[in-house]
């Protein structure tokens, strides 16, 4: 005689809100507390009525508020475990080792190259899911902001939602320090250029999305600084004044010298040339950043030490 595999289900639970989850979004609140559970089972059960604001129906885009009562109904989980998506020892590993600054507010980590942030789009898990396994007994954790998946450096995590949405608003009115090293590829000439042109995301390019100018996108800015010059590269200090996606690569483009290994906005022939030097791996790395802390209100200044990568190319390759 079969046996039902699944796990059984959970009763019905009843959460009301504290801060901790204030002024967050119903799909976003029932994503953190069905740890597995597809996005779009959750928008089903809402649209359903089976989830339930103070007994009554909501938009999945309801903003939840310090005293709401959330009726989650039973939800079964026969496909994945009770801690979500999978997390790999050896990144569990890394994250321990490159924690930059922490107390119990906020988490900075030198992300390494090479890693996403969150897990989706046919990625098993990310540096957040790796802090979640890490401290399974830590209510909340959640991004504060992101970092491209080739791009090493700060990059910071909110451990109180009452953090989160303070450093939400510093990052909105473009308060945040943020300062990138970058390896440009040929010899730039300028030693110093702001870019500002306009940048507009999901562009489709031959199936894939990208990022491109366009005198219809969203206004940005960027400031490039030569720091060194060598034979086939130049070393710079880029601060973004605008936090757009790609926003660094893209106005790199711009300038006429791509960042070398970038893949999307690079050149396939200069990169191939690094690449047969050992250089696999993009150059830009999100060195400093600078914000106010959510809690103190004091001015927090983080550092992160450069990937093995820059150290080797600058040792390596002779100065112009």
């Amino acid at each position: 005689m079969e046996t039902d595999q699944q796990s059984p289900a959970p009763a019905v639970q009843w959460v009301e809100i504290t801060e901790d989850n204030s002024e967050q979004r119903l799909d976003n609140f029932l994503i953190t507390r069905l740890k597995g559970v597809p996005k779009s089972r959750i928008y089903r059960i809402v649209r359903k009525g089976e989830v339930r604001v103070n007994k009554g129906r909501v938009d999945i885009k309801y903003r939840l508020v310090i005293g709401d009562i959330v009726r989650i109904p039973p939800v079964r989980m026969a496909e994945t475990s009770d801690e979500g998506l999978p997390v790999s020892r050896g990144l569990t590993d890394i994250l321990q080792n490159n924690v930059l600054f922490e107390d119990d507010a906020i988490l900075v980590v030198n992300k390494p190259c090479g890693f996403a942030v969150h897990g989706g789009s046919g990625i098993d898990s990310g540096i957040i899911e790796g802090f979640r396994k890490l401290n399974p007994d830590q209510r909340f954790l959640e991004l504060v902001h992101r970092l491209d998946r080739d791009t090493s450096g700060c990059l910071l995590i909110a451990k109180k939602r009452s953090a989160l949405r303070i450093l939400h608003e510093q990052f909105r009115d473009d308060t945040v320090s943020k300062s990138y090293l970058a390896l440009l590829s040929g010899q730039w000439a300028r030693k110093k250029l702001i870019v500002d042109q306009p940048l507009q995301k999901n562009v489709s390019k031959g199936g894939e999305r990208i990022v491109v100018i366009s005198p219809v996108g969203k206004a940005s800015e960027t400031l490039f600084r030569r720091l060194k010059l060598f034979k086939d590269a130049t070393l710079v200090e880029v601060s973004p004044k605008t936090g757009r996606t790609h926003q660094i690569r893209v106005h790199a483009a711009y300038l006429g010298h791509p960042i070398i290994g970038d893949e999307r906005y690079g050149l396939a022939d200069i990169n191939k040339t690094f690449k047969n030097k050992g250089f696999k791996k993009m150059f830009l790395h999100a060195e400093n950043l600078q914000f106010q802390h959510p809690v103190s209100g004091d001015t927090v200044k983080i550092s992160a030490p450069q990937p093995q990568h820059f150290i080797d190319f600058v040792k390596n390759e002779e100065q112009v």
